[in-house]
C-alpha cells in the first residue's frame, strides 16, 4: 500500500505504530505545503491521544531535524551548551540564565520559542521589550556571541521549520502537552542549533505542559537518550511547577521580574534555579567545577556583571532597555486591578494552570496561531506561595489594555488560590537531575 496521509492518520487513530518512511512523508509534505493543516491537526490530535513509542518518537524528531537546515556555530570558540525549559507559568529562566551564563565566560547562542498554551514564551517576552529584535542573520548571530558572549533570536524558518508548524498548531488545538510532540518538538531545535551540549529544564506540576512527575522523568529520560545517541551530552533537570515561577506572569511583567533578579531584587525561587543551572551550563562548558561555577553565578548576580550582560543584549539587539522600567515611554498605561484576599491565612496554589488562564483571558496570550497578544497583560503577586496574607490585604495584581476581563481573571485566581490556616512546607524547587 503506497503511503498516504489518510493511512498515516487512520493507523494513528487506531493506535498502531507509525514507519520512518511514513513520517518523513508527514514531515516533507507539511513543509513543502502538501499537506494541508486540518490534516496536521488531525494527526497530532491522533498523536496526542494515542501517544508514541520510542523509536516513533525518536524517528519523527530526525524527520524535523531533517526538514530545514543546522546551524554551524563552529565560529564560535569553546564549548557551546544551549538551555532549554518546557514551558511553566511565570518562567522566566531564559531572561536570567543566559546573561547570567555570559557574565561568568559561557558562550550562549540561543533560539528560543513563542508562547504555547497559557504559558508565556520567550521570544514573546523579549518582543516585549521596545525595538528588540529577535529575527536576524547568522552572520550577526554569531558575531554577537563572539562580541558580548550572547544572542537571543527566535527559530528561523530555515531550522527545524516542521516544528514551527507544527508548534503553532499545538498552541491553538489543545494538544500542547502531547509528550512525544514535546520530545520531539525540543529536541530536534536543539539538535539543529549547533551546540555541543545541552541543559534542559523540564517543569513538572500543574502549571507545566507536563503535569506528572512520571510523564516529566519518562520525558527526560527520553531526551536524554536521543541527545546520547547523537553525541551530545544532555543534562535534565526535574523542577517544580505547582505554583508559579516568581511574582509575575506576562510578557513585560517577566522581563522587569528578570531585570530585577539581575539587580539581586529577584524572587528566591527564579534567583535560586537560575544559578543552578548556570552552574551546570558553565561545568558542562568546562569553564570549572561545579561549585566554583555556581560560586561564579552567585557572584555575577551580587556584583551586577549579570545585568550589564542583559543591557548589552537589549542594545546589542536594537531594544529600549529603559522602556522596561518605564514602559509609559512606549505603551499606553494598562488597566490595573487589584485582588484582595478573601480570608487570612498561608497561600497555596491548587491549580497554577489557572493563573496562566487568568492571564490569557487579560490578554497574554494567543486565540489563534497568528493572533495579537497584549504584552503588558498579566498579573503581578504582592504576596507569594506560602507567605501569609490577611483577610483584605492585596493578593495580586492583574494588568490589561481595559477592565472588560478583570471580573473573570479574579475568579480564576480566588478559585485557585487556597488560604492555608497552619504554616506549611513548600515544596522543593529541584525535584532531580537525570543524566
Amino acid at each position: 500500500m503506497s503511503v498516504s496521509m489518510y493511512n498515516i492518520i487512520e493507523k494513528k487513530i487506531n493506535k498502531e505504530t507509525l514507519t520512518r518512511e511514513e513520517l518523513d512523508y508527514f514531515v516533507t509534505g507539511m513543509c513543502a505545503g502538501e499537506i494541508p493543516d486540518y490534516q496536521t491537526s488531525a494527526l497530532i490530535m491522533a498523536i496526542f491521544l494515542n501517544g508514541m513509542g520510542d523509536q516513533e518518537i525518536t524517528d519523527l524528531t530526525l524527520a524535523m531535524l531533517h526538514s530545514g537546515e543546522q546551524m554551524d556555530l563552529s565560529a564560535i570558540p569553546g564549548i557551546k551548551v544551549d538551555k532549554h525549559s518546557t514551558g511553566g507559568i511565570g518562567d522566566t529562566t531564559t531572561l536570567v540564565l543566559t546573561p547570567l551564563v555570559a557574565s561568568c565566560g559561557g558562550k550562549v547562542a540561543k533560539m528560543s520559542g513563542r508562547g504555547l498554551g497559557v504559558a508565556t514564551g520567550t521570544v514573546d517576552k523579549l518582543e516585549s521589550i521596545p525595538g528588540f529584535r529577535t529575527a536576524l542573520s547568522s552572520e550577526e548571530f554569531i558575531s554577537n556571541v563572539n562580541s558580548i558572549g550572547i544572542s537571543l533570536v527566535g527559530q528561523t524558518k530555515n531550522i527545524a521549520p516542521a516544528d514551527k508548524k507544527m508548534y503553532a498548531i499545538r498552541d491553538v488545538t489543545a494538544t500542547a502537552k502531547s509528550l512525544p510532540l514535546i520530545a520531539s518538538s525540543i529536541m530536534s531545535k536543539k539538535l539543529a542549533s549547533g551546540a555541543d551540549k545541552f541543559v534542559l529544564d523540564v517543569k513538572v506540576g500543574t502549571g507545566a505542559l507536563v503535569q506528572k512527575y512520571e510523564d516529566g522523568i519518562k520525558l527526560a529520560k527520553l531526551m536524554c537518550r536521543i541527545g546520547q545517541l547523537s553525541g551530545h551530552e544532555t543534562v535534565c533537570y526535574i523542577t517544580n511547577m505547582n505554583r508559579p515561577l516568581g511574582r509575575n506572569v506576562g510578557h513585560l511583567l517577566e522581563v522587569q521580574e528578570a531585570v530585577a533578579t539581575l539587580r539581586g531584587d529577584g524572587a528566591e525561587d527564579v534567583d535560586e534555579l537560575c544559578v543552578r543551572l548556570a552552574a551546570e551550563m558553565l561545568s558542562l562548558a568546562e569553564i570549572d567545577t561545579f561549585e566554583n561555577c555556581k560560586q561564579k553565578a552567585q557572584e555575577a548576580l551580587k556584583s551586577g556583571a549579570a545585568l550589564k550582560k542583559f543591557k548589552q543584549l537589549v542594545e546589542r539587539q536594537g531594544g529600549m532597555f529603559e522602556a522596561i522600567e518605564n514602559p509609559a515611554l512606549y505603551y499606553e498605561k494598562p488597566c490595573v486591578y487589584s485582588v484582595k484576599a478573601p480570608a487570612s491565612g498561608y497561600i497555596n496554589i491548587l491549580r497554577a494552570e489557572d493563573i496562566g488562564r487568568a492571564t490569557a483571558v487579560l490578554g497574554a496570550a494567543r486565540k489563534t496561531k497568528d493572533a495579537p497578544i497584549d504584552f503588558q497583560a498579566g498579573l503581578s503577586f504582592t504576596k507569594r506561595y506560602s507567605e501569609y496574607v490577611k483577610a483584605g490585604e492585596e493578593l495580586c495584581r492583574l494588568y490589561s489594555k481595559d477592565d472588560a476581563h478583570m471580573a473573570e481573571a479574579e475568579a480564576l485566581v480566588l478559585h485557585t488560590v487556597e488560604l492555608k490556616k497552619e504554616a506549611f512546607v513548600p515544596e522543593p524547587l529541584i525535584f532531580e537531575v537525570v543524566r
